[in-house]
């Protein structure tokens, strides 16, 4: 019988008086009123101690101008205390609360009842573009990503790099950065939900420092103390002016700065509709649906053409656009529109019809983002 006086017990439930080294032996559970002992038997009435505690704890930080807050492991406490805690919090101050969860079964309940502005998705469009970016799986399964959110799509938080994670850049991942490019632009994209970077994700930082207790495992430590590289050399003793980064990784972050603006800056964007178009091209034998992912958006007299490139090498695609596109976002098929690219500026007069395939150059690692505007 485990006996331990003041009782404690470890966040992962480990009731032990010698927790082993992945027991999360540094952390503690706090009383929520679950009875972990006793088959889980939960005790909300009267309302523990704990919840009035975490909310004095959350009000603080909120005056002090804190506008958001990223719960560690949401689904470790019980979506009751969130239900009960968020209303009160949001009444008073105008802030943001994101969980980490990794159960798809428990997405809709920590949405609808635990109140969470947005969730993490890791389980679903995280591992499944990682997948495809190391060529272990097809790019037309990202289609799958947003068919099994069921509409909740816009309450998930994407991303592509975070501290659990292991680096793109590192030999555990891509061992390259530029992967990354044609991932991101998906993440950004694909709907008007909010895409987050880690800390020097877009310098291509590598995390494969050897650091003391995380070791060398293509992380960035959060339990050592310990500086980047990449981002010292782009603070540059204090310039801020990326004065030692290489050629590379200036032109990295001026990728990733142009896909982040353009996801903030376009509405076609940030309140267009999405229309996936991998299920017209996934027998298309000038589109390789293992390699490209194709897609559109549509705002007003807006329609963009977003389609990416995970391969090594440049691909020249003939994208088939249906019937049924057209109709769903309510657009001219064979209309004339100004073509916009996004990523360069250049601009041109061209149309979109399901008569023929839309021909298009892309580069390796890399993405078109083309607006026509009727």
């Amino acid at each position: 019988e485990y006996s331990e006086f003041p009782a404690k017990v470890t966040g992962i439930d480990c009731f032990s008086t010698c927790p082993g080294q992945n027991d999360w032996y540094e952390t503690v559970k706090l009383n929520y009123g679950v009875d972990y002992v006793n088959g889980r038997t939960l005790h909300f009435d009267p309302v523990p101690n704990t919840w009035a505690k975490m909310l004095d704890i959350l009000l603080f930080w909120a005056e002090k101008g804190i506008d958001g807050f990223r719960c560690d492991m949401a689904e470790m406490v019980p979506v009751e205390f969130w239900n009960w805690v968020i209303p009160k919090v949001k009444q008073a101050y105008d802030v943001c609360f994101i969980a980490e969860v990794y159960n798809p079964a428990e997405y809709r309940n920590y949405i609808w009842n635990g109140h969470f502005d947005y969730l993490y998705d890791k389980v679903g469009l995280y591992d499944t573009v990682r997948a495809v970016m190391c060529n272990q799986a097809p790019a037309s399964n990202i289609s799958g990503c947003w068919q099994s959110l069921e509409g909740i799509q816009h309450n998930m938080l994407n991303f592509l790099e975070n501290h659990d994670e292991q680096r793109i850049a590192s030999y555990f991942f891509a061992g390259d950065p530029r992967p990354g490019i044609p991932g991101m632009i998906v993440s950004a994209m694909m709907n008007t939900n909010p895409v987050m970077i880690y800390s020097g994700q877009e310098l291509g930082e590598p995390g494969m420092d050897d650091e003391g207790f995380s070791g060398r495992d293509g992380r960035t430590t959060i339990f050592d103390y310990w500086s980047l590289a990449s981002l010292r050399n782009w603070i540059n003793e204090g310039a801020f002016d990326g004065g030692k980064l290489t050629a590379e990784q200036r032109q990295l972050r001026e990728v990733y700065a142009k896909i982040l603006n353009i996801s903030k800056s376009e509405r076609v964007i940030t309140e267009g509709v999405f229309y996936d178009l991998m299920y017209a091209n996934l027998s298309n034998p000038y589109f390789n649906s293992h390699r490209q992912f194709v897609f559109m958006r549509k705002y007003q007299n807006e329609v963009l053409l977003v389609v990416v490139n995970f391969d090594k090498a440049e691909q020249t695609v003939r994208i088939q656009i249906p019937d049924e596109a057209f109709k769903a976002l309510d657009f001219g098929d064979n209309k004339a529109a100004v073509q916009t690219d996004l990523m360069t500026g250049e601009n041109c007069i061209s149309t979109l019809t399901a008569a023929w395939p839309y021909q298009v150059v892309i580069p390796a690692y890399s993405g078109r983002l083309l607006k026509f505007t009727y």
